[in-house]
């Protein structure tokens, strides 16, 4: 089990530093998410893009109850930034070849996942529970 959350963990980080990266790389191709209304777009991109590779680098660096922590920030990062793939659906922005309404659509459950692994491959779960317990 805990080969298989290394690497879950590691996957996570990788995926993070990637996307991280792109966003610094190919602008314009994450502004189909980020909605027309927002001010600095541009801006938007490139900050998520650097809170991408710290968190990647966060998950491949951290040990024990940090670990813990940045799960539940990398977490909390993919649900903030979900908004942008809906976003993405209802405007029908074709970015990173979401071409069709059923493609944008099919990408949105991946974001649950993603939670899910963050929160799974961390030790988050046990330590959000433990919070909750105390709370009652």
């Amino acid at each position: 089990m805990t080969t298989l959350r290394t690497f879950g963990r590691l996957l996570l980080a990788t995926i993070l530093l990637v996307a991280g990266v792109a966003h610094l790389v190919d602008t314009a191709e994450f502004l189909g998410q980020v909605p027309g209304r927002l001010p600095a777009r541009d801006a938007v991109v490139v900050v998520s893009g650097l809170v991408e590779i710290v968190l990647g680098a966060a998950l491949a660096g951290a040990r024990g109850r940090t670990l813990a922590c940045v799960g539940v920030v990398v977490a909390a990062f993919f649900v903030l930034v979900f908004p942008g793939n809906i976003n993405q659906y209802v405007v029908g922005s074709d970015s990173f070849g979401l071409d069709t309404d059923a493609k944008r659509l099919a990408r949105l459950p991946f974001q649950v996942s993603l939670v899910a692994l963050a929160l799974a491959t961390t030790g988050a779960w046990g330590l959000l529970r433990e919070r909750w317990q105390r709370r009652r």
